[in-house]
């Protein structure tokens, strides 16, 4: 049950899944295969005034009924708790509070939002400055639990009684897949039979919906939010932000066999690579993309030809998917294999992408049918890939995926996810 390097093999046994089309794993999953998206108007707070009005958003069950938006925070919290309940259902892993490996964390970096901000100010005289309301926030344990980064994988790890320090980290949209490498290669070194890995994001709050704009990252389809997020489309303009979390429970393949789990798949590879050339752009030249997926399909013992579909970055924004393009035909040659975008459907989930989107690849192997890329009306010509447009596609004897995760300041990871042996 070792790889071709030695290492032990890493099984998947839970997936757990929180989307803008539900809460829960095959909810999600039915949705995205019948080409269902889930972008809408935002209805947490005001967007008369702003450039783009639409998210992919995940409500919490106390937000019913016109109740306050949580900050994003809480809700990064509350997605991480049901994907992780759900994983460890199918995983059968572990008792309540008592899980035997550890936790690695993917989230995004969290910050005082406008109200607290606000609420601040007022005591500090009408001062927003930060040393104003520092001083002011003095003795507010609330707001220091909430918003401390290193707090969230705290609780989690008390919830769910992971062994060891919990590992919180970010790496902009390639967080939720680099959480599972850390995860993969802390089994294959030995350190834990098992981990939980997550990814999850709830950031659809103003001050980012505004920061993203004025980067001219968002699309501005405001008036049909369900065809706003148009990857490898020749009218793409941007891509739509979204929540969501995944969780994945591993397992050494050997232990999962001992203790009589299903194994659903295998994270057989995984392969990183940085260019450090621009805080939010990646290299023109490719390099680090066409390395990072290189090294996956090298880390996992294959060659190009064994990977039977790519699980794309595909954002929607005319840059990456050009540069998704470039690393497609370096890696693969003139008959690349098919490749579809998630976040067609269900926005970019940021710090979630990557776990988010290695789940739905397993599931792709678990029913052989490549969920499609929606909203792919014009092709573009300088895309000469096979997107799988519009339809999800059947397919038999599918057993190696390669999946994407492409983030600001050249944070490339790739995964690849293998049928179970």
């Amino acid at each position: 049950m070792k790889d071709h390097l030695g290492r032990p093999l890493v099984a998947v046994t839970g997936i757990g899944i929180v989307t803008p089309l539900g809460w829960g794993r095959e909810e999600s999953w039915a949705a995205l295969k019948a080409g269902k998206s889930g972008i809408s108007r935002i209805r947490r707070f005001a967007v008369d005034k702003l450039r783009t009005t639409i998210a992919g958003t995940v409500e919490l069950p106390e937000e019913a009924e016109g109740a306050p938006p949580v900050s994003a925070a809480v809700r990064v919290e509350r997605m991480a708790e049901a994907a992780v309940t759900e994983a460890l259902a199918q995983a059968k892993l572990g008792t309540a509070g008592a899980f035997p490996g550890p936790l690695m964390l993917g989230m995004p970096p969290v910050e005082l939002e406008w109200p607290q901000r606000f609420e601040l100010a007022r005591q500090a005289n009408g001062s927003g400055a930060y040393p104003a309301i520092t001083q002011v926030a003095t003795g507010r344990r609330d707001i220091y639990e909430t918003f401390m980064f290193g707090g969230v994988g705290e609780r989690l790890a008390a919830r769910f009684g992971t062994t060891g320090a919990p590992i919180a980290l970010t790496t902009a949209c390639a967080t939720g897949a680099s959480a599972i490498q850390m995860a993969v290669e802390a089994i294959q070194r030995g350190e834990s039979d098992a981990a939980i890995a997550l990814g999850t994001d709830g950031s659809v709050q103003p001050e980012a919906v505004i920061r993203f704009s004025l980067l001219s990252a968002l699309t501005a389809r405001n008036d049909a939010p369900e065809k706003a997020s148009r990857p490898f489309e020749k009218s793409r303009d941007g891509f739509v932000m979204s929540e969501g979390a995944a969780a994945l429970i591993l397992e050494s393949l050997e232990h999962a066999t001992a203790r009589g789990a299903e194994v659903l798949g295998i994270i057989a590879g995984c392969g990183e690579r940085a260019d450090s050339f621009h805080r939010t752009r990646s290299n023109p030249d490719g390099h680090a993309i066409i390395g990072a997926m290189r090294n996956a399909i090298t880390d996992a013992g294959l060659e190009p030809a064994d990977i039977g579909y790519v699980n794309a970055h595909g954002t929607s924004t005319p840059e990456n998917d050009k540069m998704e393009t470039l690393g497609m035909r370096a890696v693969f040659g003139d008959a690349p294999p098919p490749i579809s975008s998630n976040k067609s459907m269900i926005g970019h989930t940021l710090s979630a992408a990557g776990a988010l989107e290695a789940a739905f690849s397993l599931l792709t192997i678990r029913d052989q049918v490549l969920p499609p890329t929606i909203n792919h009306d014009e092709p573009d010509p300088t895309v000469m890939l096979d997107v799988v447009p519009n339809v999800a596609r059947p397919v038999s004897g599918l057993k190696h995926v390669l999946s994407n995760s492409f983030g600001f300041g050249g944070q490339n990871v790739c995964l690849v996810v293998s049928a179970a042996p």
